[in-house]
């Protein structure tokens, strides 16, 4: 951040939007960007088309444009968001030609779910790291064989460019920019006061583990699964797990392997070991992450990613750091 007669100069934040764009693709950016604002002068955010005309969002609603891509001068950041239409539709010649301009003119440059076929266009992410909305990963990489496009990732950064999953990643996205330029304590105090996670690491799955694999077809199956992910620490056993669900235990695992195409002692491992996976992504020690996800130990949970993975929890973690780690290690290289 410059500085005007002692005074910080806020970092101007370009946010490029276009008929179709998705509304929460923007807002939920810019919004954390001006809560920041509350603890450090530290944004001033503007909205910006092509030809500097109002434009209508994916919700209808009309929004307001400070000004056009020609006009916009220079940047810090600029956020490139997507759109519900496909990319076809909206990645048009207007788009692309005002996202080539604020690209000459900013310092980092960001995309949002399918915003990454905009740059990808370009050829910017070509040899590059890049993700986008898991629908649309397939046809990224289809389309663009030189972007090495990591499909399940909540965001990635390679070099200045940055990149995120659908809707909400791009707060995740947004809130490890303010982290990079004003620090955890500061990005921290934006997460309480929006009320959402201080921080999913850019390496993390885009789903949780309850949300990959079949999906629980009977009540009785649901009620068990909705207990273990409730309360993944608790001494969860098929018996207990029978009780609750009030059907016998022959029955209970008929339908888990019927419906999970795993036992109720082997969902319960795999809950807690996708709990305690990512909670070393968001930067949590070994016991932490034992302890929260129930294995009793730091020594359980190294055993079982040894049987998983082959590696121990600790090597894991630094092949998969957290996002303030990645940030500031690329910042200072």
């Amino acid at each position: 951040m410059s500085t005007n007669g002692g005074k910080p100069t806020p970092r101007r934040i370009g946010i490029l939007v276009f008929d179709g764009v998705k509304m929460l693709d923007f807002v939920g950016p810019a919004e954390v960007f001006v809560e920041a604002n509350q603890s450090t002068s530290g944004y001033e955010v503007v909205l910006v088309s092509a030809d500097g005309e109002d434009v209508q969002t994916s919700i209808g609603a009309r929004v307001t444009v400070g000004c056009s891509a020609a006009d916009a001068g220079r940047f810090d950041t600029v956020v490139i968001p997507g759109s519900e239409l496909h990319p076809s539709r909206f990645v048009t010649p207007d788009v692309l030609a005002a996202a080539r301009q604020l690209s000459w003119s900013t310092r980092r440059l960001a995309s949002i779910c399918s915003g990454a076929f905009v740059l990808a266009e370009l050829g910017l992410f070509d040899g590059r790291r890049a993700t986008t909305h898991w629908k649309f990963t397939a046809d990224l990489a289809r389309r663009f064989p030189a972007v090495a496009v990591e499909a399940d990732a909540i965001f990635v950064r390679d070099g200045n460019l940055y990149s995120s999953a659908g809707v909400v990643a791009g707060v995740d996205l947004a809130l490890a920019l303010v982290e990079e330029d004003h620090g955890a304590d500061v990005a921290r105090r934006v997460a309480q006061s929006l009320v959402v996670y201080m921080q999913r690491a850019g390496g993390q799955s885009q789903f949780s583990a309850s949300l990959t694999g079949p999906a629980p077809r009977s009540s009785v199956v649901r009620a068990a699964v909705d207990a273990i992910c409730a309360d993944p620490a608790f001494p969860h056993t098929v018996q207990t797990l029978a009780a609750r669900a009030r059907v016998s235990v022959r029955h209970l695992t008929r339908l888990f392997r019927s419906e999970l195409e795993r036992s109720p002692a082997e969902y319960v491992a795999y809950i807690r070991f996708g709990l305690a996976r990512d909670m070393l992504h968001a930067g949590h020690t070994v016991t932490e992450a034992a302890m929260a996800a129930g294995y009793g130990s730091s020594e359980a949970l190294r055993r079982a990613f040894i049987a998983r993975l082959g590696v121990s929890p600790r090597k894991y973690q630094q092949r998969f750091r957290s996002t303030l780690t990645d940030l500031t290690t690329e910042a200072a290289s």
